[in-house]
């Protein structure tokens, strides 16, 4: 019954995600958010969740590009239990999808894999929330052609509201979120979600708490060999790092090969005796304190990362019986280093 209960409440905590964040007063308050894509889709294994997975106590919170498999495999069993979901659209798909069915050009190209609009407005009547993925899917974080960085931001922002008009106008409404294309972002595409009044959403693993910041809010990936119940259960108990402050908070590293991440924490109950930090492909690498108090810690890679979705990993058991801290947000470049945090006790003195 424990885990049916932990379950439901999660069930409803990305719908009330903005508010639970922004009222949250101390760094006890936790949320876990979790990101699927397909489900009993066997040509993606490494987003696909087999349906086996899919136990009677396992629910999926968010799910990016509104693949037809969150409405034939996902969407029933959910459905069935009342449990709430945010499906993220990206809306050019689904429109692409829709307005070519008279040629195959959209099935080349894959959009046959979407939902159309309307199961989403049945889906929709049954209780499940569409959210922006942006119109286009496309990395946003880059520049074309070498465009200058107005010429850039104007063609972002035009993406994410075509996609916020969009879902507006085939669902009636859309909540003011934002799961970045890929996970991807950088400060300055994390600012501009900000100035559009949406909180943004990751692809960085890791609990949200009182301290998370709403431009780059993480979840969960599930899928492969990190789908099963195990994995679930592991992550759905963990807690919120109380990050403060981490340099560099721009995750987009241009000609770094290994960068210094420096985080600061408020007084908790972390025990950073018991950090340990990992970086893509290297395992554990150093930790060093920082200062008098026990609430800063700094790690870096010991060789060089590759460029992409490079991270650093960082956790310690929690005094809580069980639990673990989640990871932080990411920090990393044409090298996403992800930084990972846990809680267990720290002090200001």
């Amino acid at each position: 019954m424990r885990s049916k209960r932990l379950i439901s409440v999660l069930g409803s905590g990305l719908l009330m995600l903005a508010p639970l964040i922004a009222c949250a007063a101390g760094v006890g308050s936790h949320a876990v958010v979790f990101v699927y894509h397909h489900f009993g889709v066997d040509e993606h294994p490494s987003t696909n969740v087999r349906l086996d997975q899919l136990e009677a106590h396992t629910v999926a919170l968010t799910m990016d590009d509104a693949y037809l498999s969150v409405y034939t495999e996902a969407y029933p069993r959910l459905r069935g239990r009342g449990w709430p979901f945010t499906v993220f659209v990206s809306t050019d798909h689904i429109d692409r999808g829709y307005d070519n069915f008279v040629s195959t050009d959209h099935i080349d190209r894959g959009y046959d894999n979407y939902m159309s609009w309307d199961p989403m407005r049945e889906m929709q009547r049954r209780g499940a929330t569409f959210a922006n993925h942006s119109a286009s899917h496309g990395h946003l974080i880059r520049r074309r052609n070498g465009k200058d960085r107005a010429v850039w931001a104007r063609r972002v922002r035009a993406d994410i509201r075509r996609a916020q008009s969009r879902l507006e106008e085939e669902l009636g409404a859309a909540p003011a979120l934002f799961a970045y294309p890929f996970g991807e972002y950088g400060e300055a595409l994390a600012e501009i979600v900000a100035e559009l009044g949406l909180a943004g959403l990751g692809q960085h693993s890791g609990a949200i708490g009182g301290h998370s910041d709403l431009r780059a809010l993480p979840r969960y990936p599930m899928a492969g060999a990190y789908a099963g119940l195990e994995q679930f259960r592991t992550k759905a108990a963990s807690l919120a790092l109380p990050v403060v402050r981490v340099e560099p908070w721009d995750p987009v590293l241009e000609g770094e090969t290994r960068p210094r991440m420096v985080a600061a924490l408020a007084p908790s109950d972390t025990d950073l005796d018991r950090l340990a930090c990992f970086a893509s492909g290297q395992g554990r690498i150093p930790v060093e304190r920082l200062g008098d108090g026990a609430c800063r810690f700094a790690t870096r890679a010991e060789a060089a990362l590759p460029a992409g979705r490079s991270r650093y990993n960082c956790t310690a058991p929690s005094q809580q019986a069980e639990r673990f801290s989640s990871p932080m947000s990411p920090a990393s470049s044409h090298r996403d280093a992800t930084r990972r945090g846990a809680t267990a006790r720290c002090s200001t003195s």
